[in-house]
């Protein structure tokens, strides 16, 4: 994304030195892999004067490279740098600050691949920690609370809604020693957080206060800085303009909301952060979106059990399905069924989520000929269930919400 002379060169060596690793937006996940790559080298060196610093950093880089491109093994990488780090602590900040590193690994593992069984390994790292320092006391609280945000939108109950909030709020005015990437992060999450609730509440506070912390990150988050935090701020705000517009059916506001997934797209390139891209496409995708941009979205998220890899995978059958039928192409939709089922067959080696998509495709496949030759769909219901408890048991709320909105009026009824 940017050329290397030797006044950005040093501008990025003296980036190395800092704790806020904010700097990475501006270099692509290629370039975050060889840094985490040369962070790790240099900490296994018997020369290495701090040994924990090296791991504790290269477990951040490599966490980034695994939030950018979803691949499992950079994700294992920054686990074992944590355990190596963990290895040499010398005072209990240090341990304090190799649980919460630990903590924030088994958070990102959730949010890429889901699995509720990663935020309770989460929480019971956070609930354990005894800090000393101040700033480290407020790196395992904003820990604690991101953790509690996520387990509260699966639980959906509004006593745990406002008390992850409570915890965010807290946070977020202890976060001020933090580097600022931090606060963003718990902006984001406050943000997700209240936009959810307000949504399904239609509550207008909520809404208001999502609206605040989104306006203030695009508004801090310069696109020659911050391309990521800023582009995740404008795809919220547009899923949020959306989830409105469908509410009030306000085709304005829908116009405005699709403008903002655009600006967020403008911001980085599809190699500059894969799954980024991908997520941004995916939330902005409509009924006219492309099928080219649906299958560019489910190459970039085809690492297996990738929770945005299973939507990009369901939202591409369901598009193409759609596009037979348009074309009254029963033998397309044979074609297309016959691969899902060669998938499904093998289904001891698939990943839950994967089988999940894949069992929402069939359905659509099914509904789809079933239209074209009059005939009534066989075990559409049965694939829908069992493709909407999959999604629940891994906490995968948006595969959810796919598998119930293609479920037909009929079987909903029943």
């Amino acid at each position: 994304m940017f050329e290397f002379g030797r006044d950005l060169r040093k501008l990025f060596d003296k980036a190395r030195e800092s704790d806020d690793l904010g700097w990475l937006e501006l270099i692509g996940a290629d370039l975050v892999e060889a840094e985490a790559r040369r962070e790790a080298i240099d900490a296994g060196r018997i020369s290495c004067a701090r040994p924990f610093d090296g791991w504790l950093r290269a477990a951040a880089l490599w966490r980034e490279h695994a939030r950018r491109t979803g691949r499992r093994e950079s994700l294992e990488r920054a686990a074992k740098c944590a355990s190596e780090a963990a290895r040499h602590t010398t005072t209990p900040d240090q341990t304090a600050a190799a649980a919460i590193e630990s903590g924030e690994i088994h958070l990102l593992r959730f949010d890429l691949f889901g699995g509720p069984a990663a935020l309770t390994a989460a929480l019971s790292d956070a609930q354990s920690l005894t800090a000393e320092r101040p700033v480290t006391r407020a790196a395992a609280a904003a820990l604690h609370a991101r953790l509690c945000a996520r387990r509260a939108r699966l639980s959906g109950q509004p006593s745990s809604l406002l008390d992850a909030a409570a915890l965010l709020d807290a946070a977020l005015h202890g976060s001020r020693a933090l580097p600022p990437s931090v606060g963003d992060e718990l902006r984001l999450d406050r943000a997700a957080l209240a936009l959810e609730a307000g949504v399904a509440r239609r509550d207008g506070r909520l809404l208001d206060q999502a609206g605040r912390d989104l306006r203030a990150l695009v508004e801090t988050a310069s696109p020659d800085y911050r391309p990521l935090t800023r582009a995740r701020a404008l795809a919220m705000a547009g899923a949020g303009l959306m989830a409105l517009a469908d509410l009030a059916r306000n085709e304005a506001a829908k116009v405005q909301g699709q403008a903002l997934f655009d600006a967020a797209a403008d911001q980085f390139t599809p190699d500059h952060s894969p799954l980024d891209w991908a997520a941004v496409r995916l939330a902005g995708a409509g009924a006219d979106t492309p099928l080219l941009l649906l299958a560019e979205a489910e190459a970039l998220s085809r690492e297996p059990g990738l929770v945005l890899g299973a939507l990009a995978r369901e939202r591409r059958l369901a598009a193409e399905a759609e596009l037979a039928e348009a074309m009254m192409d029963v033998e397309a939709l044979n074609s297309l069924e016959a691969i899902v089922r060669r998938r499904l067959a093998d289904a001891a080696g698939a990943e839950p989520l994967d089988w999940a998509a894949d069992q929402i495709g069939m359905a659509h496949l099914a509904m789809a000929r079933a239209r074209l030759t009059a005939t009534e769909p066989r075990a559409v219901g049965l694939m829908l269930a069992e493709a909407l408890e999959t999604a629940r048991e891994w906490g995968a709320p948006a595969l959810m919400h796919r598998a119930v909105l293609a479920t037909p009026e009929t079987v909903a009824r029943a």
